[in-house]
């Protein structure tokens, strides 16, 4: 459906609905890698534009969808250290959430700050603490 419709000349793939959300944002937050990859063949596709304080490369690491953050981050036009509107990094964000994969991943990155603070101080290791994912911080500690 989503390919049927991208094919029309007047659709607008950065419209957002009436909560501020356009479909990239939306199958990021929810992991929808094909809509995703669909989405991204685009040559007009806000990249970078943000839903609330939040890109599309943060909702889909704070959400744990490892592909769909491989997808974003094999973009050249990414701005991977981008913060939501709290301050935290991509890492933090699945950091706190126990998102396993994802750390690792970004971890791999060279862009990635470890001890980076958000806006209420915490880094990734303490969110991951805070919240009990123990393989996170043993993957934040080595």
């Amino acid at each position: 459906m989503v390919k049927l419709l991208l094919a029309r000349d007047d659709v607008k793939p950065n419209s957002k609905d009436k909560h501020g959300q356009t479909p990239l944002s939306l199958a990021a937050k929810y992991g929808h890698e094909a809509v995703v990859k669909l989405l991204l063949a685009r040559d007009d596709i806000g990249l970078n534009l943000k839903d609330y304080g939040w890109t599309r490369l943060s909702l889909a690491a704070a959400n744990g969808h490892e592909a769909v953050v491989k997808l974003l981050l094999a973009r050249d036009d990414i701005e991977p250290d981008s913060k939501n509107s709290t301050g935290q990094t991509l890492l933090s964000l699945a950091a706190e959430n126990g998102h396993e994969a994802v750390v690792k991943l970004l971890l791999t990155r060279d862009h990635v700050e470890l001890n980076s603070k958000d806006s209420y101080g915490q880094t990734a290791l303490s969110l991951a603490a805070e919240n009990g994912h123990e393989a996170v911080v043993k993957l934040l500690t080595k």
